[in-house]
């Protein structure tokens, strides 16, 4: 996001590559990216409260995958903790437009629907779309990534 941020500030860049880009702010009205904001909301207000493991019980299965337990609470705090205070991928006014113009390359895993959709909108300004299945969260570490990252680079006019 700090990237595309100082683009829209006048930063001036060849090319840019977006892996699975959390540019939830483009994407608003879509049912998938409104339902992931309302959960994270909500387990944001368990914090408030100063409920940090309510937080986790929302928070954990959402991002991580299985339930929190009272068994792995101890070994589990500091990241939840980290998780409660880290900034949130939405809010920050960033659009889509802030990209027009830009060559852009959107990588996603193809796991995702709401990463597909945050790719759908920046396609529709101008950017290109490589889906690299099989590595969810990760699509960096798919074998065909270095060489989709060079296509890229090579087609910029530097």
């Amino acid at each position: 996001m700090t990237a595309v941020r100082a683009i829209a500030d006048g930063l001036r860049v060849s090319g840019l590559v977006l892996v699975e880009p959390a540019l939830y702010d483009i994407a608003r009205g879509e049912a998938p990216i409104e339902r992931h904001i309302a959960v994270v909301t909500e387990a944001r207000a368990r914090v408030t409260q100063g409920d940090l493991f309510g937080f986790w019980s929302i928070l954990r299965p959402l991002m991580f995958g299985g339930p929190s337990t009272r068994e792995r609470w101890e070994d589990e705090r500091a990241v939840a903790q980290r998780w409660a205070t880290t900034d949130l991928p939405w809010g920050h006014g960033i659009r889509e437009r802030c990209l027009a113009g830009v060559p852009t390359l959107v990588v996603t895993g193809g796991w995702n629907e709401e990463y597909e959709i945050i790719a759908s909108r920046l396609v529709d300004v101008g950017a290109d779309h490589m889906m690299l299945p099989g590595y969810a969260h990760r699509p960096q570490d798919h074998p065909d990534f270095p060489t989709v990252i060079t296509g890229f680079e090579r087609s910029l006019a530097i």
